[in-house]
């Protein structure tokens, strides 16, 4: 596998853990400490996309060109199309609650597709490499 796929998908599964533990830890934040309230109406997870979803996009293509699973692919859609909806759709029209939901289900769908594309790369990488 490159080193730039390699660190492709890292990268994306570093950002969804990301989105996950700013969804899962600011409630619990605000909770606590109360003057944080203000802070619980940001919407980073709008902003979160411009980089999640071109990041995913290519890790994922060219995982693909490796090991050729659509399953994959089809997984990682998934997971930034929910991640789309909670930003967009859930945020507005269904609340910060719904918004949240999205995003952790997204993330969780969009990281384990991107772990599994790293790992079927590089399964297909050091198979073509033992086949020379």
């Amino acid at each position: 596998m490159s080193k730039s796929n390699n660190w492709l998908d890292g990268a994306a599964v570093g950002l969804s853990a990301l989105c996950l533990v700013h969804c899962l830890a600011l409630p619990l934040v605000v909770a606590g400490l109360p003057f944080l309230a203000q802070f619980a109406e940001g919407h980073l997870h709008a902003q979160m996309l411009v980089v999640v979803l071109p990041l995913s996009i290519i890790a994922l293509g060219l995982g693909f060109r490796h090991h050729r699973s659509s399953r994959i692919v089809l997984a990682g859609t998934v997971g930034m199309v929910t991640l789309v909806i909670g930003a967009t759709v859930a945020h507005s029209r269904l609340g910060l609650s719904a918004d949240r939901l999205f995003t952790i289900v997204g993330a969780l769908v969009l990281a384990t597709a991107h772990f599994y594309n790293s790992v079927r790369t590089r399964e297909r990488k050091s198979t073509a490499v033992a086949n020379h």
